[in-house]
């Protein structure tokens, strides 16, 4: 019988962490094209913006004159990347949009479903937060 084991950090096996996102990424995209096929081009509109967003965190890095090498975000722009890519935040959004009582909380419940896909997307690819140095976590 195979078991998973956990390196002496904890942290689960990078092929299975990636296995998780891709099945989180699957069951998000799944829910948002239902949520645009049930509401609409506006919800198609949210979903496309919101595959987007948490990327406009690059642009905290206009304008930053510190040599970085390949792979390296500028450390201005670290603190906006890893907030847009924390799960928890479109999350815990989500679950306040679903009590609001206007006419849009399907928009955003859409662009916050798609924000958590983006997330997700990006996990499965290898794209973890980021170290204060600007480098991606391994």
């Amino acid at each position: 019988m195979s078991t998973v084991t956990t390196t002496s950090t904890g942290h689960l096996p990078s092929a299975l962490r990636r296995t998780g996102w891709g099945a989180w990424a699957a069951f998000l995209a799944a829910f948002a094209i239902v949520e645009g096929l049930n509401h609409g081009t506006g919800d198609w509109l949210a979903l496309a913006f919101g595959m987007i967003a948490p990327d406009l965190s690059f642009f905290a890095a206009a304008g930053a004159h510190e040599p970085v090498r390949q792979g390296q975000l500028p450390r201005k722009a670290v603190p906006f990347y890893n907030t847009a890519h924390r799960t928890w935040i479109p999350f815990v959004l989500i679950v306040v949009s679903t009590v609001l009582p206007v006419w849009w909380s399907t928009l955003l419940f859409t662009f916050l479903l798609a924000w958590m896909l983006h997330i997700a997307v990006d996990r499965v690819a290898g794209y973890n937060l980021r170290t204060k140095e600007g480098f991606i976590r391994g």
